[in-house]
């Protein structure tokens, strides 16, 4: 009987991607009304705009982490683990690469899946724009393991200095460089400087937060430069008194192991070098037989179905979505992401009951950028607000309640008011900062 119902398959377990699924498994797959199937490369998910915490340390990712199996079970989906190299439109069916263990021996075959309707949502990862170096010598922030690997790097400067205590009377300073003055940039360099205050705190104070020298370069006159300047500006005075060295109006031109060269000339020591300017859809996007445009982004109605094909619909940072304004695009922003999960899980279920598509309407709801544990500022737009200013404290708690607003979408209200007090009894049990 489950073999005969209608098959929707959602490519893609970032945010909107395990909204959709997570919200079609309840109205859908519950009732016997279709089988829905999720596939991700990884197991286990973290939300994204969460990671320049996981690379400084104030995230336990393993903590925050939601299992795809689990979650399937709990909504009445399935869960496909695989990465998509392939589409055959003509038969229905997308292609998974083969998966190899940690020895590289193959753990899983190539394999092919079929669907009714497809659902493409795999994100996006960062552009570096072909800059030379940039590849080789910089840190990314698109992945988990990229945010951890980076903190590894980092905690294992400062426990190389702490080792050396005793043998040099001298502090080695870190020089530390970040690509891109947009809300991750910024709110990495924030989330430094707290980390480097905790580790200091626990003992590891032979490099002191002085001596952790943040460069934060953009290529764009301002920080923030996708967002309001009375943003910008309040979040540029912060980072001024955290002794970050800004640096903006000249983009990388180059990229070496042991500093970075502006088109202006000037050279910026760093030994640690994150790039974190510009987004771009997955390459295997581009060769799918359907239309992208050049950072292949799928080209999409505003039903969010792909202009070739009206079974298969993408959303999220890898689809190039109209807004109801001439010749804009949806911005790249989680907030897109939630919205068009909501509306797409309301669509799929029009089309099973034979109704007309609804069309999507980007709705910008404001704005807020954290920066640690010292500020937060931002703005919130509404019907009966309008625009309003925040900062501070109000500002910050705005802020994480986007993140519980996303954990209500997969858990529901109940386990996420378990989920605050379980954080808020950890807090008083375990180390500020990942120290490991």
């Amino acid at each position: 009987m489950d073999q005969a119902l209608p098959r929707i398959l959602v490519v893609g377990g970032g945010a909107g991607g395990l909204e959709l699924a997570t919200r079609l498994g309840r109205k859908l797959g519950k009732k016997k009304r279709a089988r829905i199937t999720l596939v991700d490369a990884n197991m286990t998910h973290i939300w994204k705009p969460l990671l320049h915490e996981v690379a400084a340390g104030s995230l336990n990712s393993t903590e925050d982490e939601l299992n795809y199996v689990a979650q399937a079970k709990w909504n009445h989906f399935h869960f496909q683990l695989g990465r998509m190299c392939g589409l055959d439109r003509e038969r229905r069916e997308i292609t998974l690469a083969a998966i190899a263990d940690d020895k590289g021996d193959e753990l899983i075959a190539q394999r092919t899946l079929g669907y009714d309707y497809l659902v493409i949502a795999v994100g996006s990862t960062t552009n570096d724009f072909n800059t030379p170096g940039a590849a080789e010598h910089c840190l990314f922030l698109d992945t988990r393991d990229q945010a951890e690997r980076f903190h590894r790097l980092l905690l294992n400067q400062y426990m190389k200095a702490q080792a050396n205590e005793g043998l040099s009377t001298t502090n080695e300073p870190i020089n530390l460089a970040i690509i891109g003055a947009g809300a991750t940039g910024v709110e990495l360099a924030a989330e430094l400087h707290h980390a480097a205050r905790l580790l200091r705190a626990y003992g590891l104070d032979r490099i002191r937060p002085e001596d952790l020298n943040i460069t934060l370069i953009e290529a764009s006159q301002r920080v923030l430069p996708a967002l309001p300047e009375r943003i910008s500006g309040p979040v540029t005075k912060v980072l001024g008194d955290l002794g970050v060295k800004l640096l903006t109006g000249s983009p990388v031109k180059e990229v070496a192991a042991d500093h970075l060269l502006l088109a202006n000339g000037e050279q910026v020591p760093a030994s640690l070098k994150v790039w974190a300017a510009g987004i771009r859809a997955p390459q295997f996007l581009a060769g799918l037989g359907l239309e992208t445009n050049r950072i292949n982004q799928l080209l999409v109605q505003r039903t969010l179905q792909t202009t070739l094909d009206e079974r298969i619909f993408a959303f999220g940072d890898c689809a190039a979505c109209p807004t109801d304004e001439d010749g804009k695009l949806v911005p790249p922003r989680a907030q897109a992401a939630h919205q068009q999960a909501s509306l797409l899980a309301a669509n799929l279920r029009r089309l099973l009951d034979g109704k007309p598509l609804q069309q999507y309407s980007y709705r910008d709801y404001g704005s807020l950028i954290s920066l640690s544990s010292f500020s937060a500022v931002g703005n919130l737009m509404g019907n009966l607000t309008g625009s309003v200013m925040l900062e501070g404290k109000l500002a910050r708690m705005f802020y994480i309640s986007l993140y519980r607003l996303h954990q209500m979408a997969l858990y529901g209200v109940a386990r996420t008011l378990l989920l605050m007090l379980s954080d808020r009894i950890g807090r008083s049990t375990e180390p500020r900062l990942k120290l490991h």
